[in-house]
């Protein structure tokens, strides 16, 4: 019997291993979050266990990236045991051609952005699907608050113009909660013309603990595309 394998999953491995094979050995690493990331920490584990590479110890930045190193045996620490993360591999929910991004999907935004703002090479793993022209177009802006302060931020970002919601669960009553047990308001804005001017202005907003603008940090962007069926990897450096 055949089995069809979805050519987006291969293409999420092979951008996932593309990353991950870019680790060397003595490194210490901000392991990300998302299905293409987790793919990155598969392939990381098994480079493990073949003895490719040798005295690595991940940074997670979630409850997820967490539970798949532990699953795939990769020593973990921690920021309060380190002074420094020599390369860090995410995904990314929208990539403009500054390599400027909209991170949050998965309501870790805050965790990523300190360990992968700490990274000396921070590899960015996304379809090619998440490119942009412009940051806001496909995506909304999550933004992460704490809870007693969700009526007056939101009134706050309207007047920046944007159109807030309060992120709800899915399959469960109530909002979504972060592992820092704040909420995420997702925000829609007709156009994002100046990233870093907007990210500022928002953290700057009382009860604010991070928003998903992501601006200068990316260094490198793996693409993963599908050509002719066939799954490719590209560079944008």
């Amino acid at each position: 019997m055949t089995v069809n394998v979805d050519p987006l999953v291969i293409m999420k491995q092979e951008v996932g291993k593309a990353a991950a094979s870019r680790v060397k050995s003595d490194s210490i690493v901000g392991l990300g979050t998302g299905s293409t990331t987790a793919y990155a920490i598969e392939y990381l584990g098994e480079r493990l266990r073949k003895g490719e590479l040798k005295n690595i110890v991940g940074i997670p930045t979630s409850f997820q990236a967490e539970v798949l190193a532990r699953k795939h045996r990769i020593p973990l620490t921690s920021l309060d045991t380190v002074d420094r993360i020599d390369i860090a591999i995410d995904g990314a929910d929208e990539v403009d051609p500054n390599k400027n991004l909209i991170k949050g999907g998965g309501a870790a935004h805050t965790r990523e952005k300190v360990v992968d703002s700490l990274a000396d090479l921070f590899i960015v793993v996304v379809d090619s699907g998440k490119l942009v022209d412009k940051l806001g177009s496909t995506f909304l802006l999550p933004v992460e608050v704490i809870p007693m302060a969700v009526a007056p931020v939101m009134r706050s970002l309207e007047k920046l113009g944007g159109k807030p919601e309060l992120r709800m669960g899915v399959k469960k009553a109530g909002p979504v909660v972060t592992d820092q047990g704040n909420l995420v308001i997702d925000v829609k804005f007709d156009r994002i013309d100046d990233p870093a001017c907007l990210e500022k202005t928002i953290n700057n907003i009382p009860g604010v603990l991070e928003n998903g603008l992501f601006v200068g940090v990316a260094d490198i962007i793996l693409v993963g595309e599908i050509k002719e069926d066939r799954p490719l990897v590209r560079e944008i450096i």
